[in-house]
């Protein structure tokens, strides 16, 4: 390969780009690049990736070809070259996003020699006219980013990864090749080597460790909760830029349009946006328009900002490697960076059941990596030496300091016996079964599998069974990361004996080990703001509220619930409101009812809060969004112009039943509605104040029940319902 210029790297680094110096290892990787050498570079999000093929190529005759797929990480990556240059022609991108013209003008600058980077997706390198083109034309390498993806066992497997080494023959089989990848387990390394055919490439590993992120599990309690604690945390944080990752495209819009009925400015980005508006997302995030952004899991956002504070994953990942990949979008500038998710094992078994139409052995892969992800939310070791473990890297120490798991440990006991139990198994099954088999071996499970290969009838079947599943587990992932066991992915996960493991079987020692978190049935684990760790609800509180339900009920010859519902008082007993102000943030409390009701419920919170000295949670009442309905103002419009409710439900493609709803909602939600236009016509003024009557002596409405007691009277149900909504506006608004 030719180089341009007499000057040192290091001189060409501050010449070019403007730095000092190089960060890690990447000085030797360009050095083997430009001395014409196949290059395989594994080195972690933030670690300078994209410089070990930049500059080379600056420094190189021709133009290299970046194989990149994802168009949104191209633009990104070609407008930061433009950057440090004064000519716009040094980088260019070709995909499906320019159209001829554009196309023309990026070959001719080629062509000419101006270009020295050009960045393609896999499928535009396959067109057979652009074939012909790069083999008429000076390529000073290839670099092949995100090569993870050329391998099955990668977490964003591209078939037509699998046919860049075909492509590149065709082309010019001598082209020296860089692979670059984040993330790469040994098994995935080996598949780039080979698919890729790199010839005796010089390697080069990087430290996966990223001490600069924190790393935090949090339960999943519901969809609700952790979009509370995702706004709370956000807000806490001031205009701190973050992620937001979701498994959906759904989740993303909605979670983004909480953020910013809630003072906070965030853009959803997903795989089904015109390529245009997520070109305007992404800048728009870059340029700190937009503090948050909300993405899918399945579309990497390829955006490369250095100063992303937060990652937070509302969903759990499909494996580690996203994990990994996409929690090292934060901190890149080397400061903090909070990486916190939610993790419900509901969301893994969701997970399993989008594959269930994929191969068998797609999702035997699928499945495995699911099971990794799982693993590492529930552990209770340092989750910073269980991701190095998974890549292969041993972290020295117990405790990093900087994840839950070790700024809240959770107790460890002596754990020598129950590993050798479970290292007994191992072995007694000739060490061919993975973890959720040998479980069920200790726990003397009489499965069809383990009666088929008769393992039922061997001295260690059962010898755990006084433990249950989680506690086996727990001691299996320790054994995997004492060593004393190891996973064969080859064979999709079965557990394997190291030499240390069978010394361990004939001669133990103390080992302390701690369980497994158990979030589906440990409420331990859920954030109480400002409660000292008690339960959030006051209950001598809520009693209190409910016997004063009663007294104004009684006084206003109305059932309790429509003076606050049962959930109101709930939260009023948490949030402890004071002023009317506050009365009104609380879920259920319209104005007019808080002006009708809600005096006399302020003076016994107030006078309850400071006889016991009781500090009021700062905890936000969470702002939702809007009522969703798009038929709202038209229905309102419509009914105030008295329009037949038959005729509005007709135009607007409803059924009757919806229509009447759809009504029930808006008066619920603390919009007056008069209806007497429609329901003196068919209902009989005395009729309708008996069955008034008959609310007014219900504790809760229940239409099923109702029309069981009204019917005699000829009332239908729907009838009976949009009584019920004139009872509820005309009394509760």
């Amino acid at each position: 390969m030719q180089i341009e210029t007499d000057m040192s790297l290091k001189e060409s680094l501050q010449e070019y780009f403007g730095f000092d110096g190089f960060k890690g290892k990447q000085e030797e990787i360009i050095t083997s690049l430009l001395s014409g050498n196949d290059t395989f570079v594994i080195m972690p999000t933030g670690g300078g990736k994209s410089l070990c093929y930049q500059l080379p190529a600056v420094l190189s005759e021709g133009t290299a070809i970046i194989i990149s797929p994802l168009i949104a990480l191209m633009k990104n990556q070609v407008d930061l070259v433009r950057s440090y240059s004064s000519n716009n022609d040094i980088a260019h991108f070709l995909n499906s996003t320019l159209n001829r013209q554009t196309i023309k003008k990026v070959k001719a600058d080629i062509t000419s020699g101006k270009t020295k980077m050009l960045y393609v997706a896999p499928e535009t390198l396959k067109k057979e006219e652009n074939i012909e083109f790069f083999k008429g034309i000076k390529i000073s390498f290839i670099a092949v980013d995100e090569a993870h993806c050329i391998s099955e066992w990668g977490h964003d497997f591209r078939p037509e990864y699998r046919q860049i080494k075909n492509m590149l023959d065709t082309i010019n089989e001598r082209i020296p090749i860089i692979a670059l990848t984040a993330t790469a387990t040994p098994k995935v390394q080996s598949d780039i080597k080979k698919n890729l055919g790199l010839n005796e490439p010089n390697i080069f590993i990087s430290s996966f460790n990223r001490p600069n992120l924190y790393y935090e599990i949090r339960p999943k309690r519901t969809r609700d909760f952790a979009i509370k604690q995702i706004v709370k945390y956000i807000k806490e944080n001031g205009k701190k830029s973050g992620i937001v990752y979701c498994l959906n495209r759904k989740s993303t819009e909605d979670i983004a349009k909480v953020l910013n009925i809630n003072g906070i400015k965030a853009g959803a980005y997903h795989a089904g946006m015109e390529s245009a508006e997520r070109t305007d997302v992404q800048d728009r995030f870059l340029m700190e328009d937009y503090q948050v952004i909300v993405a899918t899991i399945a579309f990497g956002m390829g955006i490369d900002k250095p100063d992303v504070r937060f990652v937070i994953h509302f969903d759990i990942p499909k494996s580690i490697e996203n994990y990994y990949q996409e929690t090292g979008r934060g901190g890149r500038d080397g400061l903090e960076g909070k990486c916190i998710a939610f993790y419900s094992y509901k969301d893994i078994e969701k997970l399993e059941k989008f594959m269930r139409d994929k191969p068998l052995s797609e999702r035997e892969m699928g499945a495995q990596l699911l099971a990794e992800t799982a693993a590492y939310a529930e552990a209770s070791v340092c989750r910073r030496r269980f991701l190095l473990h998974y890549f292969g890297e041993e972290y020295p120490q117990d405790n990093c300091g900087s994840c839950d798991n070790c700024l809240k440990p959770k107790e460890r006991i002596e754990g020598k016996d129950f590993i050798q139990a479970a290292l007994k198994v191992v072995a007694g099954v000739n060490e061919n079964n993975p973890i959720p088999y040998l479980v069920d071996m200790l726990l003397g499970k009489h499965t069809t599998e383990i009666q088929n290969y008769r393992h039922d009838n061997l001295d260690v079947f059962g010898i755990g069974k006084e433990k249950d599943d989680h506690f086996w587990n727990s001691i299996l992932r320790q054994c995997l990361l004492n060593h004393f066991v190891y996973k064969d992915i080859e064979q999709y996960g079965l557990i394997k004996l190291t030499d240390e493991g069978r010394k361990f079987i004939d001669k133990p020692k103390s080992v302390m080990v701690s369980l497994n978190h158990d979030f589906e049935s440990d409420t331990s684990d859920i954030e109480m703001e400002n409660t000292g760790g008690k339960s959030v609800l006051d209950p001598q509180l809520f009693e209190m509220l409910s016997s004063i339900r009663e007294k104004v009920a009684k006084e206003h010859k109305l059932p309790p619930y429509v003076v606050f519902s049962e959930n109101s008082l709930e939260e009023m007993a948490t949030m402890y409101p004071t002023t009317m102000e506050e009365l009104i943030k609380i879920s259920g409390v319209s104005k007019g009812k808080a002006d009708r009701f809600g005096e006399k419920f302020i003076e016994v919170i107030d006078q309850y809060v400071e006889e016991n000295e009781i500090e009021k949670p700062s905890e936000f009442v969470m702002k939702q969004v809007a009522n969703k309905s798009v038929h709202k103002i038209y229905i309102i419009q419509n009914i105030d112009k008295k329009l037949p409710l038959e005729e509005i439900a007709k135009m607007r493609g409803m059924k009757f039943i919806e229509l009447i709803d759809e009504i029930e909602t808006i008066v619920s939600s603390g919009t007056r509605l008069n209806l007497d236009y429609y329901l003196n016509d068919i209902i009989e003024e005395d009729l309708q104040d008996e069955v008034f009557d008959y609310f007014r002596g219900t504790v809760a409405f229940d239409k099923d029940k109702a029309f069981n007691e009204l019917k005699e009277e000829g009332l239908s149900a729907e009838e009976i319902q949009l009584l019920h909504v004139k009872f509820l506006s005309e009394v509760a608004n």
